[in-house]
């Protein structure tokens, strides 16, 4: 384990090699798993209204479930956005054979005003809690198998892939000083 400031960092994280192909995984993590995504309480409100802006963009069945349910459920005292049956997240549509985000192709419209949560961006990096720090994590699914072997291909780092998300949680020079830290690992 590392740490830059105060955020500790798995070591797996910095040698990964990773990069999606949504035309090989269809957007799989939009739909595997029991929860849905980690939501920091910063975005809660903003998932809330954009999940009643969403109404006309969202399968019919999504915005029922929206409607008895919410967007949101807590779990062990952290927020998710909810799921529909355990498995597909309720901002989840499908594009012909490619599973999207709603919130994510509103934003592109230039309709919503925030992106998909934070973790979304960061996936398949999970943040957790360590000694009461940001833990940053791999996590290795097998429906990014594909993810992995183009990450190789490319020679793209999993850092690099997620970019964008760790400088918007971070900052420009926290990420400056992992990639100074992942330049100079033998």
């Amino acid at each position: 384990m590392l740490a830059i400031d105060d955020v500790l960092i798995d070591e797996t994280l910095t040698d990964a090699l990773f990069r999606c192909n949504l035309d090989v995984c269809r957007g799989a993590c939009c739909v595997e798993g029991e929860l849905g995504a980690p939501v920091l309480r910063e975005e809660e409100e903003g998932l809330y209204d954009i999940a009643r802006r969403l109404r006309r963009r969202l399968p019919e069945k999504n915005v029922r479930h929206i409607s008895r349910h919410g967007c949101l459920e807590a779990y062990q005292g952290d927020l998710y956005t909810r799921t529909i049956g355990e498995k597909e997240c309720v901002f989840a549509f499908q594009s012909g054979t490619i599973t999207l985000c709603a919130i994510d192709a509103a934003a592109a419209d230039g309709v919503a005003g925030m992106r998909k949560p934070l973790s979304c961006r960061l996936f398949p990096v999970r943040v957790r809690k360590k000694f009461g720090l940001d833990y940053l994590v791999y996590e290795q699914h097998s429906m990014c198998r594909h993810a992995r072997a183009c990450g190789k291909e490319s020679g793209t780092f999993l850092v690099d892939y997620v970019r964008d998300a760790l400088i918007e949680r971070y900052g420009m020079p926290w990420y400056n000083r992992l990639k100074e830290f992942q330049a100079n690992l033998p």
